[in-house]
C-alpha cells in the first residue's frame, strides 16, 4: 500500500494568530512598501498624487470615460475620483466634453500633455514593476497573477453578498451606524 503524502501544515494566512498573518494586511504593507518609489517618482517628478496616476493611466488605456465608469475602473469612491479630476483638469492634463445628446454628463480625455506625461512615465513605473517582480520566477509570477484574479472575484463576490441594510461604519466615531 502506498504512503499517503503529508499534509501540510497551516499557513499563516489559512489560519491567521495576528494582524501581520491577514491577507490583506500585508498586502496593505506591501502597497504602502512596494508603492513608495512610485509615489515618489510620481509626486516628486511630476507632480502629480497617485490617484491622478491611477486615472491619467486609466485614461490613457480607454479615452472618453465618464466619471462614474472611472471611478469604477480606479476602485475609488466617487468623491476622491472627482477631487483627483478636478486636480487634473486644473493641471490641463485632461479635458471634459459634453456627452453628446446629453450636455450634463461628461466624458473624459486626456490632453496632449496628459498624453506626454503617461507616455514619459509608464516605463519608469514598468520598470519599478519589472524590479518587485524580479525576485520571483517566471512560475511564481504567472500563478500570482492567476491567484489575483481569482482573489478579487472571491472579494467581489463577498462585496456583493452582504445584505442591504447591513450597518455601516462610522470611522468619526470608531464604531458602527446605527
Amino acid at each position: 500500500m502506498p504512503a499517503t503524502p503529508p499534509t501540510p501544515a497551516p499557513t499563516r494566512l489559512r489560519q491567521p494568530q495576528a494582524i501581520d498573518d491577514m491577507l490583506l494586511f500585508r498586502l496593505s504593507r506591501l502597497l504602502a512598501v512596494g508603492g513608495a518609489a512610485v509615489v515618489r517618482l510620481c509626486e516628486g517628478r511630476y507632480g502629480i498624487t497617485r490617484r491622478e496616476w491611477a486615472v491619467l493611466s486609466l485614461l490613457w488605456q480607454q479615452q472618453g470615460l465618464g466619471p462614474s465608469e472611472l471611478a469604477d475602473r480606479v476602485q475609488l469612491d466617487r468623491a476622491r475620483t472627482s477631487k483627483a479630476l478636478g486636480q487634473l483638469l486644473a493641471k490641463q492634463l485632461v479635458r471634459r466634453e459634453p456627452r453628446p445628446g446629453d450636455h450634463r454628463r461628461a466624458l473624459l480625455w486626456l490632453t496632449p500633455a496628459g498624453e506626454a506625461l503617461v507616455s514619459e512615465l509608464m516605463p519608469q513605473v514598468r520598470q519599478l514593476n519589472e524590479q518587485l517582480l524580479q525576485v520571483l520566477s517566471t512560475a511564481e509570477v504567472d500563478a500570482l497573477d492567476q491567484s489575483l484574479a481569482r482573489l478579487q472575484q472571491q472579494a467581489l463576490a463577498l462585496n456583493q453578498a452582504q445584505e442591504p441594510g447591513s450597518p455601516k461604519a462610522d470611522r468619526r466615531l470608531g464604531r458602527r451606524r446605527v
